[in-house]
């Protein structure tokens, strides 16, 4: 089977190629962007670029994207260019074609205001039945290209499956209050409990969609690391959440004093992976509980696909000079 991948010098489709090249699977890459995970460069929004891309393949990861920074670099337009019709033209390829899988990479970013709680309220329980609110033009085109992709399910019979990720790139946190007072490796394990994933648990999860599209035909699975919360737990967990946690992994407390880490006072959301894991046969590796082995065994807790795809983060589509804030 060949794999076709979008955006294959970014941070998630060069660790697709990554494991599709390691497994010794036909696996071809394109971006807009250079790259030794890029065999072919040219846009998504130029139709016949696309459709001379996905010739030949019979699945299709597309994780290519403007992301939420590009919002402050690029207009509107550069996000219904590559985002809606970019998918778009691929999605046209892929019936044409017959390609017998398409995973399209979306976000949780697309729930948008359905994220935050008002005050007072307990922290919200994000699965695939709330409806998303978008705040901005990132989270309008995914939820736009997303509709795309069921129409052809629907009308064409392509199989299509969407992946809502949540956070898995390496930068900091964007919110400079907690910046200030947790380092990255701090804050991404914090986020283990409620809003990350591992980009190794990322990556294999897109490799069980392209197996299951067939006999899944369409499906919407929020992809995250597997909180350890339970529903009971929500007006706690914006009360005071280190309590909660400390109480379900009694040996943090003194596995995080022993690094000078500190829990989240506070937690707004949790993302509920259930619906991935039973469908897709998914079984992510990298969560809390794993951070707490590696912080008694003196390891980092980053996957070896972490180390490999390094500290590259996002980079900008069209404008590769242009500075742009960090997700």
């Amino acid at each position: 089977m060949t794999v076709l991948v979008t955006g294959s010098a970014g941070h998630l489709g060069e660790g697709l190629m990554r494991l599709l090249r390691a497994q010794g699977r036909a696996a071809r890459g394109i971006d807009l962007k250079p790259s030794a995970f890029t065999d072919r460069v040219g846009s998504i929004a130029d139709r016949e670029f696309a459709f001379e891309a996905v010739r030949g393949a019979e699945a299709v990861i597309h994780a290519a994207t403007l992301h939420k920074p590009h919002v402050a670099t690029h207009s509107y337009q550069d996000f219904v260019d590559t985002n809606i019709s970019g998918t778009l033209n691929l999605l046209q390829a892929a019936h044409e074609q017959g390609v017998a899988s398409f995973v399209f990479t979306s976000t949780t970013s697309a729930f948008g205001a359905a994220l935050t709680p008002a005050p007072g309220e307990p922290a919200t329980w994000i699965d695939e039945s709330v409806a998303p609110i978008p705040k901005n033009i990132y989270g309008a085109s995914k939820v736009a290209a997303e509709g795309l992709c069921e129409l052809f399910h629907r009308r064409h019979t392509l199989p299509v499956l969407v992946l809502r990720t949540s956070r898995f790139f390496p930068e900091d946190d964007d919110d400079a209050a907690r910046r200030s007072r947790y380092d990255t490796a701090n804050s991404q394990a914090n986020e283990l409990l409620y809003r990350r994933a591992d980009i190794d648990d990322v990556a294999q999860a897109h490799l069980r969609a392209i197996e299951r599209a067939p006999a899944l035909g369409f499906g919407r699975y929020i992809v995250s690391a597997t909180t350890p919360f339970r529903r009971e737990h929500l007006p706690e967990l914006s009360r005071d959440a280190a309590a909660v946690v400390q109480r379900l992994f009694p040996r943090c407390r003194e596995l995080y004093a022993a690094q000078g880490w500190s829990l989240f006072p506070q937690l707004d959301r949790v993302y509920v992976n259930d619906a991935a894991r039973r469908d897709l046969g998914w079984e992510p590796r990298y969560g809390f509980d794993y951070v707490l082995d590696c912080l008694e065994r003196g390891l980092d807790f980053r996957s070896a696909l972490a180390h490999e795809v390094g500290v590259k983060g996002y980079h900008a589509q069209r404008f590769d000079d242009m500075p742009y804030p960090v997700n």
